[in-house]
């Protein structure tokens, strides 16, 4: 199995599995309004900013991986970090079942409230169309999940990891993770994932698990601020 689309993963997502929920064309994509954050080029060494610019509005933050250049006119950089690209790399890890329910729309705001205490990364009020989502409720409120996002060739992304801290220490993301990787090799898929450099305890807890370490992945928050549509003549002018 070749790991060479995880250097252009979001790129390969929305050009292929996920092209249902692209918008751009065949040199910049990003996910659709209400998706994940994420945007990506054909060649991310030269971008092709303008195309995107296109497909945004003045005031939108993206995350773009993979690219280290300096911003054009409409576009400023927020943000430099850098995440750790990790790939399933063991056998079918132990069936330690965890209760938990399939998440759907009808849990999207619990979902968003997770997500936005947590900040597990870019997530948005439809991103868990794009793979299985699964929680942990205590009673009837969410205190845990695991989900899918990006999807290219036989790669499938864990995502979404995320416990409110009041429930950590009791192993509900090692098990929605196991739960979710499990599915996906059933599929005759191979897990991959990403989590910030700084983020040691996840890290460990990933690799000990079964993930090892692929590449470091520089990533940058960007806004789009407008000026090149601003500034451009209307056609015919």
């Amino acid at each position: 199995m070749s790991l060479a689309l995880l250097d252009n993963i979001v790129w390969h997502s929305l050009a292929g599995p996920h092209a249902r929920f692209a918008a751009g064309n065949e040199r910049a994509k990003r996910y659709a309004r209400g998706f994940s954050q994420l945007v990506a080029f054909a060649d991310p060494q030269t971008p092709d900013w303008a195309s995107l610019e296109s497909h945004c509005e003045p005031g939108e933050h993206f995350y773009c991986a993979g690219w280290t250049g300096t911003a054009p006119p409409g576009w400023r950089i927020e943000h430099d970090t850098a995440a750790t690209q990790m790939v399933w790399d063991a056998g079918e890890p132990d069936d330690d079942e965890v209760q938990s329910r399939p998440l759907g729309p009808a849990h999207v705001p619990e979902v968003l409230a997770l997500a936005q205490a947590m900040r597990p990364g870019p997530f948005a009020e439809r991103t868990i169309e794009l793979g299985d989502f699964f929680g942990v409720f205590d009673r009837d409120r969410l205190v845990a999940m695991t989900g899918e996002r990006m999807h290219a060739g036989e790669l499938r992304e864990v995502s979404g990891v995320c416990t409110y801290p009041e429930y950590q220490g009791r192993g509900l993301a090692r098990r929605l993770v196991a739960k979710v990787v499990r599915l996906q090799l059933a599929r005759g898929q191979l897990p991959f994932l990403h989590v910030m450099c700084d983020n040691v305890n996840a890290r460990r807890l990933y690799r000990s698990m079964g993930f090892r370490e692929h590449q470091i992945l520089p990533i940058r928050v960007v806004v789009c601020e407008g000026q090149a549509m601003a500034s451009s003549p209307p056609p015919g002018a």
